[in-house]
């Protein structure tokens, strides 16, 4: 079957197109804005990409138009497939008719953490022999790949509360039927489509209601919007973990203020201790869910705690691109307040006095709309300088928010002029924190190239 994907660089659509490769299919795809990692990604998978959305791309005919959720009525893709009558479907759709039928779903939900989360118990199936399939809002380093089928009855899948499609406005998890459930957390985002947290919370509970009695459903304690999902109803088992010593099922034990070593209890017994290159509490927390999820599927908890030592991390999450005179940037995928805010925290945790350097794109729909502009400020506060990126077409200034804050910090409206601006302010021992959910113009590498530059001219003339 030939199926061709609108909005196929989204990181679940390109996801879905290397499982569909996978699964024996003939697999195009078109999108607007084409960038690393999914680009390279797909394409290192013999994926054909076309760059926009002229009409021409439908010749020859695919068998099944398969759209995505960042499609709307009068893009002149979208309004061809329906003038013509093609066969079209959503993602999550297809993919819980032709993959998810028959799999033992394992499904991390929430506002934070899901991509590290997923990735984590993943790794930990993987670990334990159990081949199992997967599909990820990133690209896990220990697998090099976003997407697999797996080889065996278990699938691991990130379950975002995104709508799923112009024509299905229910969140995409309601399609995948999991049989175990994390919900790691939950706060109010999606402004461009959800008024309000009770309406995140009706699709949360919607995806509740289809566990199976025979299934598992996990969460930390001490979450109240997520209590209040479970208040209206709950069929199935409840599993729940702690990082605050209260006495529940999982239990983790800080061993090191930075999140970097924890000891992993079940039922008040030790299970052994996780010593890995992660940080902060929202790791330990990811980490833990990630192995109460492995134990409902029969993961051993200490095999599990092997696995976590061995865990490579995930592209995009707070991952080290390199180090140039003892200067380290990193990318980062974190665009909500709370995010931010954990992510500068747990890097603070783990480098103490040292300097950090916050680079910040708020490019999220929920951002240009203005929705967390109050709750920025205070974000970036574990970091020592922050410098803000003004995204074009968001009709509200950052101004405001630098003029509130405690720390020191500038908006830029162009990334050569924060670069140039950058780069006098760096020194040995700064760690710079790039966070966007998008490619914020190869800030990343430029930034890298000008250290190196700096270093090599110095070098050639000392």
């Amino acid at each position: 079957m030939h199926i061709h994907i609108l909005g196929i660089c989204g990181t679940f659509m390109g996801s879905l197109a290397i499982l569909a490769k996978q699964l024996g299919h003939r697999v195009t795809g078109s999108d607007q804005h084409v960038y690393p990692p999914m680009s390279t990604q797909l394409e290192a998978q013999g994926i054909e990409l076309i760059e926009g959305y002229d009409p021409a791309q439908f010749e020859p005919e695919p068998d099944l138009v398969v759209v995505g959720n960042a499609m709307s009525r009068g893009n002149p893709a979208v309004e061809y497939v329906l003038n013509k009558g093609l066969r079209y479907t959503s993602g999550p759709q297809w993919l819980s008719e032709h993959l998810l039928q028959d799999k033992w779903v394992l499904a991390v939900a929430g506002t934070h953490g899901k991509t590290t989360t997923s990735t984590m118990l993943a790794w930990i199936l993987d670990h334990a022999g159990m081949q199992p399939g997967f599909l990820i809002g990133g690209v896990p380093l220990d697998f090099g790949v976003s997407a697999r089928v797996g080889e065996s009855p278990f699938f691991v899948i990130e379950a975002d509360e995104y709508d799923t499609a112009f024509f299905d406005k229910r969140s995409k998890f309601v399609h995948y039927h999991p049989r175990t459930l994390i919900m790691n957390n939950l706060e109010y985002d999606h402004a461009d489509i959800f008024p309000d947290l009770a309406a995140i919370q009706r699709q949360f509970h919607h995806l509740v209601r289809i566990v199976p009695g025979n299934g598992q459903v996990i969460l930390p304690d001490n979450e109240p919007a997520l209590d209040a999902v479970l208040e209206q109803g709950c069929w199935c088992d409840i599993s729940r973990i702690s990082l605050d010593g209260a006495e529940v099922e999982w239990q983790a034990r800080l061993l090191s203020d930075d999140g970097s070593r924890f000891e992993v209890l079940h039922q008040g017994q030790p299970q052994g201790v996780v010593s890995w290159s992660m940080t902060g509490r929202h790791s330990v927390n990811n980490g833990l869910v990630a192995i109460a999820a492995a134990r409902n599927v029969g993961v051993q908890p200490h095999h599990a705690v092997e696995a976590l030592n061995a865990f490579g991390g995930v592209k995009r999450r707070m991952e080290l691109l390199g180090e140039v005179d003892g200067i380290r940037i990193y990318d980062d995928f974190a665009h909500h307040p709370t995010a931010i805010a954990t992510t500068l925290e747990g890097i603070r945790a783990q480098v103490g006095g040292e300097k950090v350097v916050a680079v910040i794109e708020p490019r999220s729909n929920t951002m240009r709309l203005g929705t967390h502009q109050g709750l920025l400020t205070d974000s970036v506060n574990a970091a020592d300088q922050v410098c803000w990126f003004q995204p074009q077409g968001m009709n509200w200034s950052l101004d405001q928010v630098v003029a509130q804050g405690q720390v020191p910090a500038v908006v830029y409206s162009e990334t050569e002029a924060l670069i140039e601006a950058l780069l006098p302010e760096l020194e040995p021992g700064t760690h710079v924190v790039i966070m966007s959910n998008g490619g914020f113009e190869g800030i990343h590498q430029r930034l890298l190239q000008r250290l190196r530059a700096s270093r090599d001219l110095q070098q050639a003339e000392g």
